[in-house]
């Protein structure tokens, strides 16, 4: 289920129905998605940089789609070449009290998992909301 109803008393801001769509199968039956955004770790940012310019060290790197719903937050698995779109497996759940943000700059840095990964700027209105429905206002 997608983020219909707005028991947080906010809008989804921005969430992505592909996204959705792709992460939905991935979670517990029932779960309803209320935020969802795409990260990517790598060894150090000069890793990421140059990934993200030329594409060259993406095997490196590990590509995720987060799902946040009431219950939990869950870390997926994503193919390196959809850059985190295309969820393939369930890698990790985290509690949903978990603060995600705060969030700022182009690139932002988010510890997911134990590791360090980086998220764009157009997915931190989902993380701020992420932060908000659980209580963890900034």
């Amino acid at each position: 289920m997608a983020g219909g109803s707005d028991r947080g008393g906010r809008g989804d801001l921005g969430l992505r129905p592909d996204l959705v769509q792709r992460a939905a199968p991935l979670l517990p039956v029932g779960s309803e998605i209320r935020q969802v955004f795409i990260c990517q770790s790598a060894p150090s940012f000069w890793y990421f940089l140059v990934t993200y310019v030329t594409g060259l060290t993406m095997f490196v790197n590990k590509y995720r789609c987060v799902a946040v719903t009431w219950q939990a937050i869950y870390v997926l698995e994503s193919s390196k070449f959809s850059g985190g779109a295309s969820p393939r497996r369930l890698v990790g759940t985290m509690p949903r009290q978990t603060r995600l943000g705060p969030v700022s700059g182009r690139w932002a840095t988010l510890n997911i998992l134990g590791e360090r990964h980086w998220v764009h700027k157009r997915f931190h209105g989902q993380i701020a909301a992420a932060d908000r429905e659980a209580g963890l206002a900034h």
